[in-house]
């Protein structure tokens, strides 16, 4: 990309004593891999079971068991990676990745390093600006996840469970193409609506299915790349942002101070929202790897490849052109609305064979709103697509007006029941008698004489008129017939 263009991205460039600094950050994203089974072994990936509750003899990495690869989960990743616009490759290979941690049995990962199953592929992040920023994946390796280490159980000891331990993980390695904490937030959001359209992680960060590993680092823009830091474990995209702006301004102050940066890996503390240090950064030697003895190379034919392809579902990019093509759509409110598989479904109930644009409106504005506020997701909301379409419907045929339509919404989320049978059953219908209204909009001219000679002057304070006569009416009657009366009434256009 354009070294140009990069200077230019908004949140790209801190403000140092000394003249301007540039972040440069990529992200390394474990996501979880969707299966029932681990990498290697037959044990659950069921999570909030109790402590080595799903640890195989395997897992647990004792003497003479060997691994057996879990064939569906080289065919997530490869799915993954079609999703990700990746070359697949049909060679690829298990290395054992050397160091120790307490809840790593085998004294041993084993990963991918040379041979990764994905490689090269590219993910496009829509900014809030409308701006597109193209992220380069530089590859996607399948690896077993580590156990965990219990520290808050006992006051001298520490414990180790294992439920973890073999889980299948797809590590997304992208380059270092994002320039702002925004941008690492909205690649992270992406890349996580992306693997839950391809159903090949459910990417929940607060169970730990989906953490990303950070290297940030500054330059002066336009030199070469900077030293860069690894902030290991994210996982809140709120935090990402955080820790990215507080690692930044961290190594401009080092460097503006006449010191250097060391590469190392850290940690970021949401308590203090500071980034510590946790260790040197280890380089790729360090770990010592060499191709896994216990498991063959993997062997991928490209008919195998490309029946995976065929089977993908809409992915979000292609889901946005089409809601912006066939529904009339702004990106923005597309991107909205396909920003989660299940919120896309439940517009496209609400729109067919309706106004789209109304339906967006309706959905984005008052479902997505309320489900917010009341902390429910999609799945669970209290209005189904086939309430909210007959909502929709009532508005489009004129049987309700705006305002009558959200008190019906009101009453449908608290009590439920057919829009339609409420609206005859409550007496909601929209007054458009034009008798009625004009009685209704003569009372309002009479008590309001100093209003009417303002109109004749400011013909735009008609729509106060227009108001009063709303409210006079609680709201029923039809506001184009009552703008019309008002205007012709008060002799203004």
């Amino acid at each position: 990309m354009n070294e140009a263009v990069l200077e230019k991205r908004p949140g790209s460039i801190i403000k140092g004593a000394t003249g301007d600094w540039e972040i440069v950050i990529g992200l390394e994203v474990h996501a979880q891999v969707q299966t029932e089974s681990k990498l290697f072994s037959g044990s659950s990936t069921a999570f909030g079971a109790e402590p080595n509750s799903h640890v195989s003899l395997v897992d647990a990495a004792m003497p003479g068991m060997l691994p057996v690869i879990n064939a569906e989960c080289v065919r997530q990743a490869v799915r993954t990676g079609l999703g990700l616009k990746a070359q697949i490759n049909l060679f690829s290979r298990f290395d054992r990745k050397n160091y120790f941690y307490p809840d790593l049995p085998q004294g041993y990962q084993i990963s991918q390093y040379q041979y990764p199953v994905v490689g090269e592929g590219i993910v496009y992040v829509d900014m809030p600006d409308g701006s597109v920023v193209e992220v380069g994946i530089e590859r996607v390796h399948l690896e077993q996840d580590a156990g965990k280490s219990m520290h808050d159980q006992h006051p001298t000891k520490s414990f180790v469970d294992l439920n973890r331990s073999g889980v299948a993980l797809m590590e997304i390695v992208s380059r270092p193409d994002m320039r702002s904490a925004d941008e690492a937030k909205a690649y992270i959001s992406k890349l996580r609506t992306i693997l839950r359209y391809l159903g090949t992680s459910d990417a929940d960060m607060e169970k730990g299915n989906l953490r990303a590993d950070i290297n940030v680092s500054v330059r002066r823009p336009g030199d070469p790349f900077g030293t860069r830091c690894e902030i290991k474990n994210v996982n809140s995209i709120r935090f990402a942002g955080q820790a990215i702006e507080y690692e930044a301004r961290r190594q401009v102050g080092i460097l503006e101070d006449g010191g250097t940066v060391d590469q190392e890996t850290r940690l970021f503390d949401a308590r203090t929202g500071e980034t510590r240090s946790m260790r040197s950064k280890e380089e790729a030697h360090d770990y010592r790897y060499f191709p896994d003895p216990d498991l063959l190379p993997l062997e991928i034919s490209q008919a195998d490849v490309d029946e995976l392809a065929a089977n993908l579902p809409e992915l979000p990019d292609a889901k946005k052109a089409r809601f912006v093509e066939d529904y009339g759509l702004t990106p923005y409110d597309a991107g909205v609305l396909i920003s989660d598989k299940a919120s896309a479904a439940y517009f496209e109930a609400v729109a067919e064979g309706r106004d789209s644009k109304l339906a967006a409106n309706w959905v984005i504005n008052e479902l997505f709103g309320r489900l917010n506020k009341e902390g429910y997701d999609i799945e669970n909301s209290p209005v189904s697509s086939a309430q909210l379409g007959g909502i929709v419907d009532l508005i489009s045929d004129g049987t309700i007006s705006g305002k009558i339509a959200k008190d019906l919404f009101e009453i449908v989320w608290s009590e439920g029941g057919d829009p339609a049978k409420l609206v005859e059953e409550r007496g909601l219908k929209q007054v458009t008698d034009t008798g009625a209204i004009e009685k209704a909009v003569d009372e309002v001219i009479a008590a309001n004489p100093d209003k009417v000679e303002q109109a004749m002057a400011k013909p735009t304070l008609a729509g106060w008129f227009v108001g009063q006569v709303m409210k006079a009416t609680g709201g029923k009657a039809n506001p184009q017939a009552v703008n019309e009366i008002v205007k012709s009434k008060l002799g203004v256009e």
